[in-house]
């Protein structure tokens, strides 16, 4: 365990630091036993008469008479240095030195930024201690149970107490901390209606739980349609009414956007704020102030506000959790269905876990009672739910022979044609961009890049192919196994289907939704419209009907979760169809997804995916943990690493090297930047699921070892990563 005191107790790599007045290290001081001058002390520095009179030279500093020590988070990601250090508090900082305040302090003689936790009255430390060098803010924007939640996640996820302090407090702004604090809204109780809830149930007794204060936990499988923004909009309402505070997150900014329309219905203006990327720094700085200082009780935002600080938290809602936008990119890599459910346990509060569908994660949850399940009754969901139909099954193949084959069926055809009297039809369709996968006409090789083995692909019918990875025009290209010299579409894209409906339905408008270019909403108006998995915008009045392309392409991914995944990605976009409208799914109907979307009953195909993944061990049934880096720092790692008994080492595997648009080489290349690259590998250890602590705990403990050896290559450490293929 990490000293607190600031060096009773020794930390491998810690001598190696370089002498000086860094709080913790126990380093003599310049400025004298128990001082550190705030001025260069040099020989022609003299004292004055003065000064010495007084006992004590000109330009020194004391200590703060009350609680004079100060512990400090320092910002740095060493490992085997995770832990706070003890500074004194001079006294001219006394009053600006308050826990949670933004600090600068010397640390192994270079300024460093840090964040001042607590004041006590003396250090355990027996060395000497530096003195604070300035208080950057005197704001509190660190809370205590902000700082509890984000030392926990940093154990639970094998990773420092700064990473999680950079994901959890975002960038100073001056000029924003000196804008007077806008006055508090005007309390308006929200309706005793349960609204959308009556569909449940339970969800009148669980709104009535949270009106209460008490601290219900829910999964909640919604049904399909648009009243599921209203229904967070209630809960949170109530929970507001119960005197405590809410925080609700979301995918994207597109779904923060229809949270926030309904909870301006609910709430009224300011009695709650937004939280995205995309309004800026200062804007976010300033709506993130209004919920640290208590002016807003409620937040709706995307990945990074599941560290709100939002006061006496009585409510976490996490909409749709299996969706990968939620995958946190920065070390230590938490999920905000983790970090919610801590928040949750360690704050007392309510949990709403809910989406269309239901991920084994969430299944996990019920099956160990730490939440019970939230659905509606059998006949509501079937009068709610559209009809779902697959092509290739036995019955189809009968009447249309190229059902098994094409893209386009007879079935889908008419159900679109049929649709389009009476709204717009939503055709979603696994792939972006033109045709983003080629192959031999003849032989039906894949067609790769002559330099760099890159797949080919087609940005427009009039385009030559060109390499996804370099970037490389190949109009000479021929195959290497049988010489031909004519290409063929593998995988068609969103632009590709577009253009091809657009000739199949004459006159009918054809609008595309994607990552390049993403339709925020639709009217009710006759029209097709072509989007990718999660783009798909909804409808006024809801689609007439859908058709959802390429299931192989979704269903035939090497992912462990490539069918949960599916089945998400399915329903999402069948939920924006009318109740009993038709939905045409290009998949065989006797595969596991397909049948549990036809009942649409996602909830048994969780429950069978989670208890086939228990007989094998893989997540979330078990834990695992991810180690990607060169062979030698790996075996580095796993030897210095005290890994529980029933550890299971699995790999390591070499892994394709990331494609890069400087030439270089992708799996199986020849050449380019990735041939001089050092070899990359990955393991996998995998633990029983009661003893993922000690595995967190055994890897953060040799991630420190091999930082305070100053090992030159990292080994990265992902804690249940999302893909383990």
């Amino acid at each position: 365990m990490a000293n607190e005191g600031g060096g009773a107790e020794l930390i491998p790599g810690l001598d190696d630091l370089p002498r000086g007045p860094a709080g913790g290290t126990g380093g003599e001081a310049p400025g004298g036993a128990g001082e550190v001058s705030d001025k260069p002390q040099g020989k022609n520095q003299a004292k004055k008469p003065s000064a010495r009179k007084s006992g004590r030279r000109k330009g020194t500093r004391e200590p703060a008479a009350e609680l004079p020590v100060a512990r400090v988070a320092v910002d740095m990601s060493l490992p085997h240095l995770d832990r706070p250090f003890d500074y004194l508090v001079p006294t001219e900082l006394d009053a600006k030195a308050v826990p949670g305040c933004r600090v600068r302090v010397r640390f192994a003689g270079q300024l460093v930024d840090g964040l001042l936790l607590e004041r006590v009255p003396e250090s355990d430390h027996e060395g000497r201690l530096s003195y604070i060098e300035r208080v950057t803010s005197p704001e509190p924007v660190l809370a205590p149970d902000v700082a509890a939640l984000a030392r926990e996640v940093a154990d639970r996820y094998a990773g420092t107490f700064a990473d999680v302090l950079r994901l959890a407090i975002p960038p100073r702004h001056a000029r924003v901390e000196a804008e007077p604090p806008p006055e508090p809204p005007e309390e308006s109780p929200a309706g005793e209606s349960p609204g959308p809830w009556a569909h449940y149930p339970a969800g009148p007794s669980f709104l009535g739980a949270l009106r209460e204060g008490r601290a219900p936990r829910a999964v909640w499988t919604a049904l399909p349609g648009p009243d599921w923004t209203t229904a967070i909009a209630r809960a949170v309402a109530a929970t507001l009414d119960g005197g405590r505070g809410a925080l609700v997150v979301m995918a994207d900014g597109r779904d923060v956007a229809r949270v926030d329309a309904a909870l301006k219905d609910e709430l009224g203006d300011g009695r709650h704020v937004t939280l995205t990327a995309a309004q800026g720094p200062t804007v976010r700085y300033r709506r993130w102030l209004a919920i640290r200082r208590g002016t807003a009780r409620a937040v709706v935002g995307t990945r990074a506000a599941m560290f709100a600080p939002v006061a006496d938290l009585g409510l976490v809602v996490l909409w749709d959790d299996g969706d990968d936008v939620h995958a946190e990119p920065h070390a230590p890599y938490p999920h905000p269905r983790e970090v919610l459910a801590l928040r949750a346990h360690r704050a007392g509060a309510g949990a709403l876990i809910g989406g269309f569908t239901r991920t084994t994660d969430a299944t996990q949850l019920v099956e160990t009672g730490w939440a019970h399940a939230l659905v509606a009754d059998r006949t509501r969901i079937r009068a709610a739910m559209p009809r779902v139909r697959p092509v290739g099954d036995d019955a189809e193949v009968s009447r249309d022979s190229a059902a098994r084959t094409a893209r386009l069926t007879h079935l889908a055809f008419e159900t679109a044609r049929q649709a389009l009297k009476d709204g717009p039809v939503l055709v979603q369709v696994p792939r972006r961009g033109y045709v983003p996968g080629l192959a031999c006409g003849r032989c039906r090789s894949p067609a790769r890049c002559g330099a760099c083995q890159g797949p080919l692909a087609l940005t427009s019918s009039h385009a030559a192919p060109f390499c996804r990875w370099c970037g490389r025009i190949a109009g000479d290209w021929h195959c290497p196994e049988c010489g031909h010299f004519q290409v063929r579409a593998v995988v068609v894209g969103a632009k590709r289907t577009a253009e091809e409906l657009g000739r199949a339905f004459p006159g009918v408008p054809v609008r595309t939704s994607g990552r390049d270019a993403v339709l925020e909403r639709l009217g009710a108006e006759r029209a097709l419209v072509v989007a990718t998995p999660g783009a798909e915008p909804p409808a006024e009045g809801g689609y007439a009907a859908a058709l959802l392309l390429d299931g192989w392409v979704l269903l035939g991914r090497a992912d462990l979760r490539a069918g949960e995944e599916t089945l998400r990605r399915w329903m999402n976009a069948a939920a924006l169809v009318r109740p009993s409208g038709p939905v045409v799914v290009a998949a065989d109907g006797s595969l596991p997804p397909v049948q549990a979307l036809i009942r649409w009953d996602p909830i048994t195909y969780a429950e069978r995916e989670l208890a086939e993944r228990r007989e094998v061990g893989f997540p979330p049934a078990a834990r695992m943990a991810s180690l990607t880096g060169t062979p030698a720092a790996i075996r580095d790692l796993l030897a210095d690493a005290r890994l529980p008994e029933e550890a299971e080492i699995l790999g390591p595997v070499p892994i394709a090297a990331p494609a890069a648009p400087s030439g270089a080489a992708g799996p199986g290349g020849t050449g380019g930047t990735d041939a001089e690259a050092p070899e990359r590998e990955r393991a996998l250890v995998r633990v029983p699921r009661a003893q993922g602590a000690q595995l967190a705990r055994a890897l953060k403990e040799a991630q420190g070892v091999r930082s305070a050896r100053k090992a030159a290559d990292v080994v990265r450490v992902q804690i249940d990563p999302l893909e383990l293929i």
